[in-house]
């Protein structure tokens, strides 16, 4: 291998490490991490967001989103069911005493202080509160649990924590006018979106447009590859000045080394993750959802893998370099570093931008849908040999490769799983390529078993074709 291509190699798998993030959504991602606060009786609530809608003179106004406690009632998820309740400051301002005025089924909203959770909430209760708001001291949300020397909590009133600048807000509110009143309610996120359609479609139709135009590129070579070796019968011209030097073919060697570079780009932007890094990674790759197609379906036809071997390899690097970075890397780091990366949650903004992002649009909680380049690029270069093997050996559409293996990506299976795993996980993100890569390129080694085309796809890639100007000899001969 020479030293240019080397850096060519080096220079792609750069960029296609770059580029691989797992599915995700963005809305809500406190609420995810559920399993690291421990349930015990009484204390077993799921975390849920909570819209709390306030009321000022009985009119609509603000609108601000806490999140439930492990402990007390659930609360109703429809708006519907959700009555307005005067809303009232606690005296004194924690809780951690019983208030000193009784409530008639108000709603009380206290300050974080310095008691336990489950003491404001009891307090509240005796007072005669119908729910309690405690407010945090800082402008993050905060899950409330119980104490692990908490055994018996008995508590039957909600309880729901808001950001710092929300309960100044309220606070206000209280202050400066006669009547407030809230809503609480925590609606549930559709089991699909919209978004999450149409995503599905810029990935399939991606591949597609990359996979046509990779194979009509290949054609073109031939036909004018053909055409030279046919006006060439008395000097065979070199192969390699025959070849298209645009297009690269990566090998086994470079495949592997996908996984190195990918960690280091993945490490390195956890570790640099910040508002001022996201901004230069805009400002340096520009990149959003039509840039991101574009850059796609450029990299798909420019780099190729030339066999099933290659391809096999890359993606199997690729299928343990996605599972290790989304969930053995919590082992390591105390969280997954994918999945914080791709989310941005350390910058302050949606995530690096490098991703196909779509709002979700009847999700009431709005938020993301995404999925990295790389679950699209990575089984599109696999995607992509199927058709340019189904027309080297001019097989038709139903007996080609390429069907079964745009089938296997996103109609039935590889995507669509991915999506159906996204949403049974409650939006916990998930490494896209743990779906897709059993699906695509199991379907790809046993159709090429079946048909006993495996050992071509493995080593070739292409059927052996007899030289143009070796056909003009013979038939001269034959002449």
């Amino acid at each position: 291998m020479d030293f240019r291509k080397l850096c060519s190699i080096i220079t792609i798998t750069g960029v296609i490490s770059l580029v691989c993030h797992p599915s995700s959504v963005t809305a809500g991602d406190i609420v995810n991490d559920d399993n690291l606060a421990p349930k015990k009786p009484g204390c077993e609530n799921d975390f849920v967001l909570v819209k709390v809608q306030t009321w000022v003179g009985g009119e609509e106004d603000a609108e601000f989103v806490g999140v439930g406690a492990r402990f007390g009632t659930t609360i109703v998820s429809k708006e519907k069911n959700a009555n307005q309740i005067r809303l009232t400051l606690s005296d004194p301002p924690d809780c951690c005493s019983a208030p000193k005025h009784k409530l008639d089924r108000d709603v009380i909203m206290v300050h974080r202080g310095h008691c336990k959770f489950t003491t404001k909430a009891n307090n509240a209760e005796a007072a005669g509160a119908s729910a309690v708001l405690i407010i945090n001291n800082q402008k993050e949300l905060y899950k409330m649990v119980c104490e692990p020397d908490e055994t018996d909590v008995d508590i039957h009133i909600p309880a729901i924590i808001l950001p710092q600048d929300a309960g100044a807000s309220l606070e206000k509110m209280l202050l400066t006018n006669i009547s407030v009143s809230v809503q609480l309610y925590s609606p549930k996120r559709p089991l699909v979106d919209v978004a999450e359609v149409f995503l599905w479609l810029m990935a399939v139709g991606t591949i597609l447009c990359a996979s046509y135009w990779s194979a009509w590129t290949a054609r073109e070579a031939a036909a004018e590859q053909d055409k030279l070796l046919k006006d060439a019968v008395d000097e065979v011209p070199n192969d390699k000045a025959v070849g298209v030097s645009s297009v690269l073919d990566i090998n086994t060697a470079s495949a592997v080394l996908f996984v190195v570079f990918a960690s280091c780009f993945l490490v390195l932007l956890y570790e640099l993750m910040s508002y001022w890094f996201i901004e230069l990674l805009v400002v340096l790759f520009c990149i959003g959802g039509v840039e991101g197609i574009a850059l796609i379906i450029t990299v798909l036809q420019i780099v190729q893998v030339p066999n099933l071997k290659v391809g096999t390899v890359l993606l199997s690097c690729a299928f343990l370099y996605d599972i290790f970075w989304v969930f053995v890397s919590k082992k390591l780091f105390h969280e997954s570093v994918m999945i914080v990366v791709a989310r941005g949650d350390r910058s302050g903004e949606d995530g690096i931008p490098m991703l196909l992002k779509i709002p979700r649009l009847f999700d009431p909680w709005g938020g993301y849908s995404i999925i990295g380049f790389g679950d699209i690029l990575l089984p599109g270069l696999l995607i992509a040999f199927s058709l340019r093997y189904d027309w080297s050996a001019n097989k038709s559409l139903r007996a080609g490769y390429f069907p079964w293996a745009m089938l296997a990506y996103g109609l039935a299976a590889g995507l669509l799983i991915t999506y159906v795993a996204l949403n049974l996980m409650d939006g916990h993100g998930q490494p896209a390529l743990l779906y897709i890569v059993p699906f695509t390129l199991g379907t790809f080694l046993a159709l090429g078993k079946k048909r006993g085309d495996l050992r071509v796809l493995w080593t070739q890639g292409e059927l052996q074709r007899p030289c143009p100007h070796v056909l003009l000899q013979r038939g001269q001969e034959l002449d």
